[in-house]
């Protein structure tokens, strides 16, 4: 027999013995995770919802896991920044994106050019909330009592009023661009970098309303500091029953709201990505965490990875249709 064919057949059982012994290794190493402080980078400003959310879940995390969990703000491009930094970041499980309905589903209809692709550099991890977007003003600027009055009121005044949004082609701006074509209006966007726009809402000098995610508005509605007219949902929030939605008010299917989710970058270990998404739903089925969530006008939702990624091209398909009809563009 040649002295190769020995040497091969002898080499088989060895690598076929290492191989399985690094996949065991590998595996052991996936169940420690994790060993070290974790990140969730945020695309938006401290204080908005993505903020909070990934803030309040960081939180029961860190707790769970025995290692600090670190909340990176990277504000800008509507997430994109932020997305674009855990796209490029190592798959181990360390830098995690909290993302929302912007740079995981509308910028890519949105952007003539994405640093990321949203459905391929990204590992699906899970849904974590669904939020109204609500529509509050300042009634100092904009002393209306109705939705039906807001309407009346942007009918009568063509472009004399304005409205501040996260940024452009992010929830609130869509929302806002697809209220005036179905109601016909005119109103002037005035963009910013996440939820700094509140500062000049609630001046009321410069910005007359916008639509916002409940938990970044909540306190100042319940302070009477700004009046809140409809949520954006097809259902009233949990959170504040007694706020109409624009569909009851005069628009049927009108459907705005945002949703969170994290995500890691493409080609993250399966056994890290599984434990990460079970730790999340079973956190957010806690009584406690449910409570705070809803507190804050969140609905708490939680997904496996599968549901998650199907779950983000649905709504890119979605979105696609409203920015199209909507005629909203990034800028």
């Amino acid at each position: 027999m040649p002295v190769t064919t020995t040497l091969r057949r002898f080499a088989m059982p060895v690598i076929g013995v290492a191989l399985a012994l690094f996949s065991h290794a590998t595996l052991a190493q996936d169940e420690d995770w994790p060993k070290r402080p974790v990140t969730i980078v945020v695309g938006f400003s401290a204080g908005g919802t993505t903020d909070i959310i990934a803030r309040m879940l960081g939180i029961e995390l860190s707790k769970k896991w025995g290692q600090p969990v670190i909340v990176d703000n990277r504000p800008g491009a509507g997430g994109n920044i932020a997305g674009s930094a855990v796209a490029k970041a190592a798959p181990d499980g360390y830098t995690l994106f909290m993302g929302s309905t912007g740079p995981l589903a509308v910028n890519k209809s949105l952007y003539k050019r994405m640093p990321f692709d949203h459905l391929k550099d990204f590992t699906p991890i899970s849904l974590v909330a669904d939020v109204p977007n609500m529509l509050v003003i300042n009634s100092k600027s904009m002393p209306v009592n109705s939705f039906k009055e807001f309407i009346d009121q942007l009918k009568a005044n063509p472009g004399k009023y304005f409205y501040a949004s996260t940024g452009s082609g992010t929830a609130s701006h869509l929302a806002t661009e697809l209220l005036k074509a179905q109601a016909g209006v005119e109103a002037t966007h005035v963009p910013y970098k996440g939820a700094v726009a509140l500062n000049d809402l609630l001046a009321g000098e410069s910005i007359h309303f916008m639509f916002a995610t409940i938990p970044s508005v909540i306190q100042f509605v319940r302070s009477d500091r700004l009046k809140a007219l409809a949520v954006s949902s097809r259902k009233r929030s949990s959170g504040l029953p007694d706020i109409p939605t624009v569909a009851e008010s005069g628009y049927p299917g009108f459907d705005a709201s945002s949703w969170f989710g994290l995500v890691g970058p493409a080609a993250m270990p399966k056994a890290v990505t599984e434990k990460i998404s079970g730790d999340i739903a079973g956190i957010l089925k806690t009584p406690d965490m449910h409570a705070k969530f809803i507190e804050q006008g969140a609905e708490p939702v939680g997904s496996t990875p599968q549901q998650f990624g199907d779950y983000m091209r649905a709504e890119t398909v979605k979105w696609a249709k409203v920015i199209k009809i909507s005629g909203a563009t990034a800028e």
